[in-house]
Formats: structure tokens, C-alpha cells, sequence
């Protein structure tokens, strides 16, 4: 039976594909994010916050899939990598680097909007029925964020989770509640499409529902 092998540690994602009936196999990359955006300006010079993700979401994906052999439930899988950015302001955020720099974006974003970015990059990696195929897609999702007061981003950075996820907002946890609205699809903002994976599939011949493990 095929089984999608997740590159990616986010809870966030896993809850995703749990709720959508897919029980991922999950193996981290050990990609060096920096060094791999850097080979990449260096190659093709400057890239945008879309392109940004796709990059980082194929070499996670790629790194994941060449190790296959150290993976034991990982026989007969699709990998799937993923990276997440928000644009703002002409700026490509990922997670703060901490407290200070979480409650500084938020002051900035508070009562505006935002382009949140989700790379997927999916590698057939099946044996035996496997095309080897490998496709990539971003989707944007732009995302309105509530005029917050001061005490509100306090309280929400001292939670921690702002420095945890990129753009320093989640939509589907403490973060909630700061998100006025959405235009696109809501699954990209956590951090995983599921339309787009469901039309990835579909390129490579798996159907999503035979994935689903309920």
C-alpha cells in the first residue's frame, strides 16, 4: 500500500493529514536551510518568497527521498517536502529569531496583510510502481491580521508559539483568534495544501483517497 512519507517535523502539518485521513510516515530532512538558499541565489541569483519555499521545499523532499534506505517503514512512499514564508512589507519572514523580534512584527503587521507562501515539492519514490517523477507547486494564501493591542501581542509572544512557525502566527492554534480573514485556501496557511496535494497526486497516478488510512 502506498503511504505518503512527510519531510517535515511540524505538528501542524501531521494534524493536517491525520484530519484528512492520511497517517504520514514522517522523516525529518537535515538540510541546512541557509546554505541551501544561498546555493540557489548563487545559481540563480535573487529569488522571491514563492520561489524561496519551493526551493527549500524540494530540498527537503530530494534529502528525504536519497535516504530511503535508513527508513524502515518507508518502502512503498511518495515524499512529500514542505516550507512555509510570509511576505510582508516587501520582507520574507520565517520564525523570529526570538521574544523581541516575534512582539516587533506583530506591531508592524497588526491591522494589515500579509502573503503567506507554503512550497510543496512531491518525489515518487515507489520501487516497483513508481515513475520517479518529482513536481513542485507554491501556494499563496493572503492573510488579514487583526489590529491587536499591545498587551494582546504580549501575551500571545510569551506563549512561545509565535517563535515557532513562520510569518510568528498560526492559524489553527493560540494565533487564531488574530487572523481576521483569509483569501485562498486555509490549509496552505498552516502550513500544507490539501487541494494541491490531492492535484499533485493526481499527476503522479496515486488518487489522495488511497492514502487515507481510516
Amino acid at each position: 500500500m502506498t503511504r505518503l512519507l512527510l519531510a517535515s517535523a511540524s505538528p501542524a502539518r501531521r494534524a493536517t493529514l491525520r484530519a484528512a485521513g492520511i497517517e504520514p510516515v514522517v522523516a525529518v530532512s537535515g538540510v541546512d536551510e541557509h546554505d541551501v538558499l544561498a546555493d540557489a541565489v548563487a545559481r540563480a541569483g535573487a529569488l522571491t518568497a514563492a520561489e524561496a519555499v519551493l526551493v527549500l521545499a524540494r530540498a527537503k523532499a530530494e534529502d528525504v527521498a536519497a535516504k530511503l534506505a535508513l527508513h524502515p517503514q518507508a518502502r512503498d512512499v511518495v515524499v512529500l517536502g514542505c516550507d512555509s514564508m510570509l511576505e510582508f512589507g516587501g520582507e520574507v519572514l520565517g520564525r523570529p529569531a526570538d521574544g523581541a523580534q516575534a512582539v516587533a512584527r506583530w506591531r508592524a503587521m497588526r491591522g494589515s496583510s500579509g502573503v503567506l507562501h507554503t512550497g510543496h515539492w512531491l518525489v515518487d519514490a515507489r520501487p516497483d510502481d513508481g515513475t520517479g517523477t518529482a513536481l513542485g507547486e507554491t501556494a499563496s494564501t493572503t492573510v488579514w491580521f487583526a489590529d491587536l493591542s499591545d498587551d494582546e501581542i504580549d501575551a500571545y509572544v510569551a506563549t512561545q508559539e509565535p517563535l515557532r512557525v513562520a510569518g510568528a502566527f498560526t492559524i489553527d492554534g493560540l494565533g487564531g483568534p488574530f487572523v481576521e480573514r483569509i483569501e485562498g485556501d486555509h490549509h496552505s496557511v498552516v502550513g500544507l495544501s490539501l487541494p494541491l496535494l490531492r492535484r499533485m497526486l493526481a499527476a503522479i497516478g496515486v488518487p489522495i483517497t488511497d492514502l487515507w488510512t481510516a
